[in-house]
């Protein structure tokens, strides 16, 4: 008998004993093993995809081309869907990522927040709301019927996040102080989430593969105005 091996909750029994009798692993042992190792991965790999932008906001003390509102979606979709992962008690490898994610959102919008040239009454509203409702989601001290109504809306949040930075890009020929890097990673991060397609709805699918595309839309648009300057 092959003695339990799991580690960072990964059970690598089966694949281990498989693997001693020269066989290999039967799909029901090394799906899930690949995709608790790939969440892991997402997990590491999503601790720096923010990063980028962060970096080039604070060396150029510029938010030039930046759309303040798309940045304040990606926290409120964040925080949506952590807080129902939290609430259905998933293991960290399925959602881990979001927790990183959440937090460069929440400091990208406060450095938005502090070179912004004006702050209106609206946006210190939406601060203050955001403060207030949050902590409620996350404890999940809201109804599951509630909860299940929000996950879905998710989807269209980060539908709707990409497009005012889009037509931000498109109105000025530019993307600004916009990141490649942190883009071209959102976009290679999302090829992580096709371990969850066969479990969602169409149009749930639809509107994450399009959340997933933007940043290359993002990319091209940036790529395309280097070249009109380069001309």
């Amino acid at each position: 008998m092959v003695a339990t091996m799991e580690f960072a909750g990964i059970n690598f029994t089966c694949a281990f004993d498989s693997l001693t009798h020269y066989e290999v692993p039967h799909k029901d042992c090394l799906l899930p093993l690949l995709s608790k190792v790939l969440g892991y991965c997402i997990v590491a790999a999503s601790t720096i995809v923010k990063l980028p932008q962060i970096i080039v906001i604070l060396k150029n003390k510029s938010i030039k081309g930046l759309s303040i509102p798309s940045f304040e979606l990606e926290v409120v979709g964040f925080t949506i869907a952590l807080a129902y992962c939290l609430f259905k008690r998933l293991p960290f490898s399925a959602y881990g990522e979001l927790v990183f994610l959440l937090l460069q959102s929440i400091i990208l919008v406060v450095l938005l927040y502090q070179l912004s040239p004006t702050l209106t009454l609206k946006t210190w509203l939406k601060a203050i709301l955001y403060c207030a409702i949050a902590p409620i989601l996350l404890a999940g001290h809201i109804t599951p019927s509630l909860f299940e109504a929000l996950f879905a809306a998710q989807h269209a949040i980060f539908f709707f996040s990409r497009l005012p930075q889009i037509l931000e890009n498109s109105k000025n020929h530019s993307t600004g102080q916009l990141s490649f890097l942190t883009n071209f990673m959102s976009f290679g991060g999302g090829v992580g989430y096709l371990r969850a397609f066969k479990s969602k709805l169409l149009l749930a699918w639809l509107l994450e593969v399009y959340s997933e595309l933007s940043p290359m839309v993002l990319l091209f648009i940036k790529f395309w105005h280097m070249t009109r300057v380069q001309s």
